[in-house]
């Protein structure tokens, strides 16, 4: 038995096992996309190309989650130390208006032509792989191609996103066809083929990403669009461009927590929850105890209210970031906090960001790390497909708040606000982890939680991605299975709402760096229960399941 399960409240038994390699680690929620980007690694890359090869791979085999028409961010890790965040994130068209959803009926905002924003993602792509690989795009897009025009084996999650959503995706002819051949749903390990977007991916490796942005591709996929309702012109995708910002850093604990800044909400406030817990003994308080759920829920809570009001696009609203993460400001919020009440705190938020998202943990010997997290936000986007080009375009446009005149609210091109949390931790400047996971607003709370289980409770990587997980944002307290009746029953007891849910957000794929030990020099990458995730490990070490190529592969 180890040390936190001496003193947790709730103990469970990993699902999976990790992988381990010297060379390098890649970590999707498909084995197919953990395969590409193993691939780039085998073959010389580092981990840039191989993260730019996964996250292509993944655009086909999980199309209900990301796509070319998406947005998102890549925190990457240098070899010296820095970091850097490549805002790919989605934006209001030229077009659009404040009131363009107000009073109008909800579905305008979550799906068809009209909910769809300027996508991102393929530029953010492009650039990492610019200023940081040594592939060329046709070199990582490979694997995508062959993906696409050869087809994959349907998975069961694959099968149940199309059930989920079969009565949206009937409504368009495209949709249809590809995903509900004779009007059913296609059944796990039926082969799906998308011989449009094959040859989108083509264009893409002989024109970059202009082919989307500045040429035919861009052009059909508006005409698309507007047969549907859209509203994204040729000048708004000309008009696109991928933002670097500066990583937002903290420590907890002398660790240091690096994350993404607005318009993520992440970063930001994964650091002001770490900084309010930090002056709790949450390792003595144990894992899953009564007393360390509330301290977790008190804190999600706090800033959730803070995110509602504080955190937006910075190009239209001025974000105190140094103030959120600040210990000072920590400190003055501690005095709210009631160890053994809930408190009522109002979030003023909507629900409104998807769960669909995916993300992707790599790293290379080198010392490089991408910690990557995409989305075309709902399953299947907007439910909608361009057929000239087999694009599934996203819906970001449910995430504006459809009000005029707050935060949130839709202006032409503002960037979406999200809960992305991919995050990388130091301990003495030496990588020590990296983490991520799709799940909307329920990110980072994730993200918070797995840094508590690794830095508080000493689990190892696979117990942290794995380990059960709380959520709430000032209305009930979402638990998974893994908590029992009495815990739930003693949370009750302090004013919470308990409300088991069968899980909390997404897959959750991380790397734990070794710098001593028996491990030492290793890499130790883990993807959890939640999803259909696998680590795929380059340079052998101790023996481990998983996909592992050996030294003598790598040249």
């Amino acid at each position: 038995m180890s040390d936190w399960q001496a003193r947790a409240g709730t103990s469970f038994t990993p699902r999976k096992q990790p992988a381990t390699g010297a060379r390098g680690m890649v970590v999707t929620n498909h084995p197919a996309a953990s395969a590409a980007g193993a691939q780039m690694l085998a073959e010389g890359g580092n981990a840039v190309d191989a993260a730019v090869a996964a996250i292509l791979a993944l655009s086909v085999c999980e199309p209900m989650m990301v796509g070319l028409f998406g947005g998102g961010l890549m925190h990457l890790a240098h070899p010296d130390g820095t970091h850097e965040v490549l805002d790919g994130m989605a934006c209001a068209p030229f077009s659009a208006r404040p009131e363009m959803f107000e009073g109008r009926e909800p579905h305008r905002q979550l799906r068809g032509g009209q909910s769809v924003a300027v996508p991102a993602n393929l530029l953010a792509w492009e650039a990492a792989l610019k200023r940081h690989g040594r592939f060329s795009m046709a070199d990582v897009i490979a694997p995508a191609i062959r993906l696409a025009e050869r087809g994959f084996a349907v998975s069961g999650y694959l099968n149940e996103c199309i059930q989920e959503t079969a009565a949206d995706l009937a409504l368009d002819p495209g949709m249809a066809r590809l995903f509900l051949p004779d009007g059913a749903p296609l059944a796990p390990g039926a082969r799906l083929v998308n011989a449009a977007l094959g040859e989108t991916l083509r264009a893409i490796a002989a024109e970059g990403a202009d082919a989307l942005h500045q040429g035919d591709l861009g052009t059909s996929a508006s005409h698309d669009l507007a047969r549907k309702g859209g509203i994204i012109t040729t000048d708004d995708l000309a008009a696109a461009k991928v933002i670097k910002r500066e990583a937002v850093r903290g420590t907890y604990r002398g660790i240091e927590v690096w994350g993404p800044p607005p318009p993520s909400a992440g970063g930001v406030h994964v650091l002001q929850m770490l900084n309010l817990l930090e002056a709790y003994d949450i390792a003595a308080s144990g894992f899953g105890t009564p007393q360390t759920l509330h301290l977790i829920a008190e804190a999600l809570k706090m800033a959730f209210a803070d995110r509602a009001v504080a955190t937006a696009d910075p190009a239209f609203l001025k974000v105190p970031v140094a103030k959120l993460i600040s210990k000072e400001y920590a400190a003055e919020r501690r005095g709210f906090l009631d160890l053994t009440r809930a408190q009522v705190w109002t979030a003023g938020l909507s629900n409104r960001e998807s769960a669909n998202t995916t993300h992707i943990t790599v790293a290379d010997h080198e010392g490089r790390i991408a910690c990557c997290t995409h989305t075309i936000n709902s399953l299947f986007g907007a439910k909608i497909l361009l057929r000239e080009s087999g694009l599934i375009p996203n819906n970001y446009m449910a995430l504006f708040d459809p009000r005029p005149g707050l935060a949130q609210s839709i202006e032409p091109g503002k960037r979406v606000t999200t809960s992305m949390s991919p995050l990388i931790l130091r301990k003495e400047g030496k990588p020590y982890a990296a983490l991520g996971l799709p799940g909307g607003l329920r990110i980072f709370a994730s993200t918070f939680q797995a840094v508590m289980n690794l830095v508080d409770h000493g689990m190892s990587v696979q117990e942290a991605v794995e380990a059960p997980r709380a959520w709430t944002m000032g209305g009930p307290l979402e638990m998974e299975p893994g908590f029992g009746a009495e815990t739930r029953e003693a949370l009750a007891a302090m004013g919470h709402e308990p409300l088991a849910v069968p899980h909390v957000a997404g897959g959750m794929g991380a790397i734990r760096f070794h710098e001593d030990g028996p491990m030492e020099g290793m890499m130790e990458g883990a993807s959890c229960w939640r999803a259909d995730g696998a680590p795929v490990g380059i340079g052998g070490g101790p023996a481990a399941s998983g996909v592992r190529f050996f030294p003598d592969v790598v040249k």
